[in-house]
This record gives structure tokens, sequence and C-alpha cells, in this order.
């Protein structure tokens, strides 16, 4: 029997979980008869193997209409392939509860892969009822922490196969090599260093007051790298509590490797997460984490405070006395940093790859 996937992605945006994307993906091609990929988004055609058939829109028409508008036009091209040949098997890389409908509608296995906690998802209890009832549909639902898998069994009730992000260890350290803009100055402050999104859940602002609380004491230069809705919200602060000879934003980076290699320090503020890949990452390049011990993933990367610093979500004070016991005790630190670096192996880049075939292969 020739295997077959239809990989249903509506939105390709560029951030951590389109990393996992495109290595799933680019794999899974070398090992599958035919691997499609279903999105609307139409700008990444290079990051794909040449043997990905991408199924995107004729026209551009639907770029100037609204995310759920754009969300059913990419069901409607799924319900079509499907119609097309039954003999495949549908993975929903972001767990998308329209996709796996329609698969259990027209008699098709779906496999859900979910990226963020069920703390994430809605305060809607309606929502999560809905959700929780759609996902538990799948034929294979995957998370990417150890974590993430035991939330969704105890809250949710839903039993899930972990898998984490595969970690490309060589391509990190090669693409942190390229040339790339000066973020820092050379002197001998601490730099600290936040990428993401700038939005609620990556909580930002967080870093802003602690770094507010912090600038009498400390000799520091930090640099937020990112790109969303909260970016003026996050430039007010800033100039309103006089932050502007400390702190820089810096738009959104392709290649924010060379940018982690500058600093001393990176540090993450998320509400929730599924398996922060910036963590994962600035590990590999040898960089200390303090992080928010959110749910989920933080605590399982940082050997649950044994590999980096964890403070409460939210608490900026808690977050400015992480930095200063950093600043105080780099040494120290340095020991956490090499018990966090030493336990990547558990991210292995072909043992994680492998299973998502393994679990493809099994349903066929």
């Amino acid at each position: 029997m020739k295997s077959k996937v239809l990989v249903f992605m509506p939105s390709i945006e560029g951030g951590g979980v389109e990393k996992n994307f495109f290595l799933v993906c680019n794999y899974l091609v070398r090992k599958l008869s035919s691997l499609k990929v279903i999105t609307i988004s139409k700008g990444f055609k290079k990051k794909f193997d040449k043997s990905v058939t991408l199924i995107t829109p004729s026209s551009n028409v639907w770029d100037k209409f609204s995310r759920r508008i754009k969300y059913l036009i990419a069901v409607f091209l799924l319900i079509k392939e499907i119609i097309k040949d039954k003999n495949t098997i549908v993975f929903s890389f972001q767990a998308n509860i329209y996709c796996i409908i329609v698969c259990k509608l027209l008699s098709v296995k779906v496999i859900a892969r979910s990226n963020t906690a069920p703390i994430g998802w809605s305060n809607n209890i309606f929502k999560r009822y809905i959700f929780k009832k759609v996902l538990n549909l799948s034929d294979e639902v995957i998370v990417n922490s150890i974590e993430f898998k035991k939330d969704l069994k105890k809250e949710l009730g839903i039993n899930s196969v972990c898998i984490y992000n595969p970690l490309n260890r060589k391509e990190i350290i090669k693409k942190s090599k390229k040339k790339s803009q000066k973020i820092f100055s050379n002197s001998n402050k601490l730099k600290i260093l936040n990428i993401g999104r700038f939005t609620d859940q990556k909580d930002q602002l967080t870093l802003l007051k602690s770094l507010k609380y912090l600038k009498k004491d400390i000799d520091f230069e930090a640099c937020i790298v990112g790109r969303g809705i909260f970016k003026k919200k996050l430039q007010n602060y800033i100039s309103e509590n006089k932050l502007k000879s400390f702190v820089k934003i810096l738009d959104f980076s392709k290649n924010p490797y060379p940018l982690i290699k500058q600093s001393d320090l990176f540090i993450l503020t998320s509400k929730f997460e599924g398996l922060p890949n910036v963590l994962l990452e600035s590990l590999v390049l040898k960089k200390f984490i303090i992080s928010s011990d959110c749910r989920t993933g933080p605590k399982e990367i940082l050997l649950n405070g044994k590999g980096g610093l964890l403070f409460k979500v939210g608490d900026y004070k808690a977050l400015a006395k992480k930095i200063s016991y950093f600043f105080c005790n780099k040494k120290k630190c340095k020991k956490l940093l090499i018990k966090s670096h030493r336990a990547l192996n558990r991210f292995d880049y072909n043992y994680n790859l492998l299973k998502y075939f393994k679990i493809i292969n099994n349903l066929f």
C-alpha cells in the first residue's frame, strides 16, 4: 500500500511552530510515497524539499480576507484532495478542529498535533468542551512535552503521544556563524535577550518591568526581538519609563542564532507554551536561561530548575532577583547551564523525527 499523507497547515507565519513544521515535512517526504501540504500561505516554498507538493489557492484574492475565511478556504482544498483519494492520512499540524471534523465525516484517518498547553486554549468553557470532543475524534494526538501530555490527560481525559521538537544542533551552530547586525555594544554590560511574538502570551511587559526595577542596580543592555500586535504597547512602556538607553526593540529575524550568540542571558516570560524552541536553541549556543515557570515546557527543558532559573509567571520582582543572581553568580550558573546543555540529547533531530514516521506508518 502506498503511504500518502496530507499535511494541513492553513497559516504559516515563521515562528517556532513553523520551524518544526518544515523539519517534519522535509523528513517525512523522504520516507513516504507522497506528501502534500495544504496551506493558504505562499511565501515559504523554498523552505520545503522539492518533493513536497504544495496545495494553495490559485488566486491571491484571499490574502485580503480574515484568518477565519482563509481557514475555510484551506478546509475546502482539504475536502477536494480527500475526495480525489481517500487512501490517505491527514496530519493536522496544529490540531485544527475543522480539519478533524472533515476527516471524520469523510472516513479518513487523522493525526492531530497540538503545540499549545490546555491552559492557553480558551477560558470559554464551551469552546474547551468542543475542542476536547473534537480532539478525541483523532486517530492519534501528538504533543511536544511530557508535562503537556500529563495536562491533556488530567484536564481533558485525552491520551496522547509525546514527540519533542526535533533539534538540529549542527544547523543551529552553522547559522549562528553567519554575519548579522550587531545588537549589543562592546561594553562589559550584561547582555540580555528575549525573542518572541509581541503578544499577551509572550508577556514581554514583565521583562520590561523587571528591567525598570533593576536599572539603578545593574549595568545591562537588553534587546527584545519579534513582531506582533503588542509592539506599540512595549515601545510606549519603554518611553514612559525612561528605558530607551537600556532596551531596544528589533523586528523579527529569519536567522535569530547570531543574535542569541551575542547575548549573555536569554529570558523567556511566557504565560503559557508547548515546548519553546527558543530555549532549546539558546542552550545549543550555550546561553544561560531564566524562564517563567509556565505550563508547559520550560521546567522540563531546564530540569526543574537544576539547569537554569525559573520564576513565577508575571512576577517581575522575582524575575529581577533571578537576573541579579545571575549577574552576581555567573560561575554557579555556568554549572547549571552545563547540566541542561548535556540533557539536550533527548531532543535529538533524527530520533524524534523517526517517531512521526512510525505513528503514520502504524495507521496505514
